[in-house]
């Protein structure tokens, strides 16, 4: 028994040494492209209603063909500039697992891009000079604010780095494990740790990230 539990763990330890390799090399290659805007592709797309909790503001979506996804700096959330029928938005690219992206676009963007949803709209993506300040989760912001010395290290890491914290914390599935990882966040900042460990923020190795259902 102590045997099997020794080979797990070897074998834990092993993905783990793997996905930050795989994640390392992404965080180097994205460097370099992020240089300046960089129109990645352009493309039709139907738009799709996802199927949504009731009580949500409706949105619809789009998955980006793989070809434009693999133009993108990065593997994970990307903020990008997109044109929709011409009417122009700032947007993050999330990640759908399957090494593309997909983008979230609100009602008040189709409209006054006269798109409509079930249609094909016309998409030009474009990468911006570099990353973007993400949000900060107001839950985070106060654990940040109660720890100087997480905060201290969260301050100096690099916009990517911070967004990788934040999509970590956000892709939780319950409370619980949302409030655990703010906690584990914090410790781990406070030691000195600048990323996130063994997240893959492509969802692709961990299977743990998708394109929102389609409504029926």
């Amino acid at each position: 028994m102590l045997r099997r539990i020794e080979v797990e763990q070897n074998d834990i330890v092993k993905y783990e040494l793997e996905l930050n390799r795989k994640l390392d090399a992404q965080l180097g290659s994205s460097t370099i492209a992020m240089t300046g805007h960089n129109t990645v592709g352009k493309f039709s797309a139907k738009l799709l209603r996802p199927a949504l909790p009731s009580g949500d503001s409706p949105w619809s979506f789009v998955v980006l063909p793989k070809e434009v996804s693999e133009m993108l700096p990065r593997r994970g959330r990307t903020t990008v500039e997109v044109a929709l029928n011409d009417h122009s938005f700032q947007s993050t690219l999330e990640p759908d697992g399957q090494l593309s992206h997909w983008l979230k676009i609100s009602d008040e963007q189709r409209v006054a891009a006269g798109a409509m949803v079930g249609e094909l709209g016309a998409f030009e993506i474009t990468t911006l000079p570099q990353e973007p300040e993400p949000e900060l989760p107001s839950d985070l912001r106060e654990a940040l604010s109660a720890s100087p010395a997480a905060k201290e290290v969260w301050d100096d890491t690099t916009a990517i780095a911070r967004v990788d914290w934040i999509h970590w914390i956000v892709s939780a599935k319950q409370a619980k494990t949302r409030d655990k990882r703010i906690r584990d966040a914090c410790d781990k900042l406070a030691s000195g740790k600048r990323r996130v460990c063994c997240f893959d923020p492509s969802g692709f190795y961990s299977k743990a990230l998708s394109a929102p259902k389609v409504e029926e």
